[in-house]
């Protein structure tokens, strides 16, 4: 398995006050999305704040889980099949099997024993 890259993702109270925290300390709006409207929406439940290469998503009441998330970032939707069999040959608990989503990425979430969740991620293709 080879990462293209890695996000944490911060599970935040209201993601607006959270952008508009980050930005006032220098940092960009990357994207805004939420369910209903999907991206660029005035009421986000997913976002991302941006510093030159630096990003970090936000994401409101953590959809549910706990603990700290973290984007795992794979070239191909073949090399996340690949991790998501060996997750489940080892017994790992995955709290959400592959699924492609409509932003464009296919992913599943991977639990960590202490509750940490790792989104593991490639574009769709």
């Amino acid at each position: 398995m080879k990462l293209t890259h890695l996000t944490p993702i911060l599970n935040v109270s209201d993601v607006t006050a959270s952008l508009d925290w980050f930005e006032a300390l220098g940092w960009e709006r990357g994207f805004a999305w939420d369910d209903e409207s999907g991206m660029h929406s005035s009421q986000p439940t997913f976002a991302s704040i941006q510093s030159g290469d630096v990003e970090i998503f936000l994401c409101l009441n953590g959809q549910g889980e706990h603990g700290m998330w973290i984007s795992w970032f794979l070239s191909s939707p073949e090399e996340l099949e690949g991790v998501h069999t060996r997750a489940a040959e080892l017994g790992y608990e995955i709290s959400q099997d592959p699924t492609d989503e409509p932003w464009g990425m296919r992913e599943f979430h991977l639990r960590h024993p202490d509750g940490h969740v790792f989104r593991i991620s490639a574009e769709s293709g």
